[in-house]
């Protein structure tokens, strides 16, 4: 049998689609590129936004209107599905099965719908997925991958649904992470993205010896050429140890992915993020000052309830005073089953869609005048594809799919996946061209 996978979300999500992959595969089952030539697509979805929640609407009547001509089982998981069961099963009769989170009896559901059953498997036990440290598939290029280190989370954002649908934090075995890193490193890997959601508090159920710092330690002491890349933080989390491992490890890309949501005390108090105004500032103080070069991504929220004129415009201050090198913003989206969900003062749409534009106005100016700052410099770049009449790469500041590409200009043939230094000869608003150093 013939399977076609549509993976949607973030890069955890494409972490355990892998998982997928790799579970039918090695059942025998053929992994296939084309819908057109498969007898089952599955689709892992996301549930996180509305924005993803729509996506994952979309493509699953996608396929119903595939079904209509050929004869194709549609399975549907993740966290869409955890939380939105009971409704896609009623109002979609076309889909044949329904899994949550755990995709650990796939095989069985998938005989049972081959037979004509219609499945709904949706699991309330919160689990952690038992990751073969050798997939045999993978969705990124060969040259970086990411390696995912736990499930859930514990932190309980007013405005987040992720605990009901994945569950309170559950660390992986130090162990086996590391024997997955081995493994990428060996087979080529230049690039290991370290996620979760919230990769800080990694270890937190595994006792006072492990912790995140204890593991970026560990995978720096693994032989070879590569990168390490921590993604998704919490300032809250974000300490001493933590900030020396940026100082000491080779290794350690000089990128710290830290996601603020806000700077207004008041609302980061109606987010449930503990981390003030005064703190975060204290922090991004330290990190620049212990850590000179580091590049600080981050993102915000816009137009959380209550969010008035003037908690907005403190944080257009904040931006414009700290100049974060990259920087993401997001809608307020209002989940059900969240606390914020029943809060008063909702913001219209066309506030928070003119306050989005806002920010990210501000943004690209910003990131224009720092990448200004590169002109006539040399970088260390990851070389990822060629495309006309450039190789396309990215520098360590640079994360895979949300930040800067750095274009450079063909002279000599350069191999995909290699460390190369260029120079740097014009800026984008957000990338580089260059050219072989």
């Amino acid at each position: 049998m013939k399977v076609f996978l549509i993976s949607l979300g973030c890069a955890r999500n494409l972490v355990d689609s892998e998982y997928v992959l790799d579970i039918i595969s090695r059942e025998g089952y053929e992994v296939v590129d084309e819908v057109s030539s498969a007898d089952i697509a599955i689709v892992n979805t996301c549930g996180f936004i509305g924005d993803a929640k729509e996506e994952s609407i979309d493509i699953i009547l996608d396929l119903v209107q595939i079904k209509e001509t050929k004869d194709i089982k549609i399975v549907v998981g993740g966290c869409f599905t955890q939380k939105y069961s009971k409704e896609l099963l009623e109002e979609i009769p076309e889909v044949d099965a329904v899994i949550g989170i755990n995709w650990d009896d796939l095989i069985g559901i998938l005989k049972d719908i081959l037979k004509g059953e219609r499945v709904q498997n949706i699991k309330e036990e919160r689990y952690l997925l038992n990751y073969p440290t050798k997939k045999k598939i993978y969705l990124t290029p060969a040259h970086f991958a990411y390696l995912k280190i736990s499930e859930g989370c514990s932190h309980r954002c007013s405005y987040c649904a992720i605990y009901n649908i994945k569950g309170s934090y559950r660390s992986r075995p130090l162990d086996d992470i590391l024997k997955e890193a081995e493994f990428l490193v060996g087979r080529g890997v230049r690039e290991l993205n370290v996620v979760a959601q919230d990769t800080t508090s990694y270890g937190v159920d595994l006792g006072p010896s492990i912790d995140i710092t204890s593991l970026l330690r560990s995978i720096n002491d693994i032989e070879g050429d590569f990168w390490i890349r921590l993604l998704y933080t919490h300032p809250q989390m974000v300490g001493d140890d933590l900030i020396s491992c940026y100082q000491e490890l080779k290794k350690l890309c000089k990128y710290l992915d830290l996601p603020l949501q806000h700077i207004s005390s008041k609302i980061l108090k109606e987010m449930n993020r503990p981390a003030s105004r005064e703190v975060i500032f204290s922090l991004i103080k330290e990190l620049r000052e212990r850590v000179p070069g580091l590049s600080i991504r981050t993102s915000f929220i816009v137009g959380f309830p209550g969010e008035s004129e003037e908690d907005f415009n403190e944080l257009i201050d904040f931006i414009k005073d700290i100049k974060f090198d990259r920087l993401g913003c997001f809608r307020y989206s209002r989940e059900d089953n969240t606390d914020a969900f029943d809060f008063e003062g909702q913001i219209s749409e066309s506030i928070k869609d003119q306050r989005f534009n806002t920010i990210m106005k501000e943004q690209n100016s910003i990131a224009r005048d720092l990448n200004n700052k590169l002109l006539g410099k040399e970088i260390r770049v990851l070389v990822e594809e060629e495309r006309g009449e450039y190789y396309l790469a990215r520098s360590e500041f640079d994360a895979p799919e949300v930040d800067g590409i750095v274009y450079i200009e063909k002279s000599d043939k350069i191999d995909l996946g290699a460390f190369i230094n260029v120079r740097v000869k014009d800026v984008l608003e957000y990338d580089l061209i260059a050219e072989i150093a």
